[in-house]
């Protein structure tokens, strides 16, 4: 059977539920020991949504980046977190909040579920942040291979988490 292409230019989603507590403003280190909530709408799901999710340890989670206004959003270069001692790089290879769409996506700790909430640790979206997506971390989804990456990106992560 052929599959069906879109040929739509305009993409809608809808959030799935959202950020509960943890930081209530924007910061973009330490967020290793942030717990929060990723609470789930209770009018489009209901806790068999979650069913089995407890089984992770980890959780992938995409969220909107509603708090950066549309423009702000940088489509070039730049240098990361404005640090001139870093190079100009392209905003798709870096991870900053003002990019093209405002999504985020992260990897934190599934700490329980609790009805159709989600406890978290280590996720680095703030307080009322909109989630688009969650799913489970699967280490088969991880890179496949040995990793790299230039010295500037591993002097941003050294006080990330």
């Amino acid at each position: 059977m052929a599959q069906e292409q879109s040929t739509s230019a305009t993409v809608v989603v809808h959030p799935v539920g959202h950020v509960v507590g943890g930081r209530d403003e924007v910061r973009d280190d330490e967020w290793g020991d942030v717990e929060s909530v990723v609470r789930l709408d209770a009018e489009a799901f209901g806790p068999e949504a979650l069913a089995g999710l407890d089984a992770f340890s980890h959780l992938e989670v995409v969220y909107h980046f509603d708090r950066v206004r549309p423009d702000a959003v940088q489509t070039g270069a730049r240098h990361p977190r404005g640090n001139t001692e870093w190079p100009l790089v392209g905003i798709f290879a870096q991870r900053g909040k003002n990019r093209p769409n405002r999504l985020g996506v992260s990897r934190c700790r599934l700490i329980r579920t609790d009805g159709l909430d989600l406890h978290v640790r280590g996720l680095d979206a703030v307080d009322g942040t909109p989630v688009l997506d969650i799913k489970p971390y699967m280490a088969e989804f991880g890179p496949q291979g040995p990793t790299t990456q230039p010295a500037w990106a591993d002097e941003i992560m050294s006080r990330y988490y």
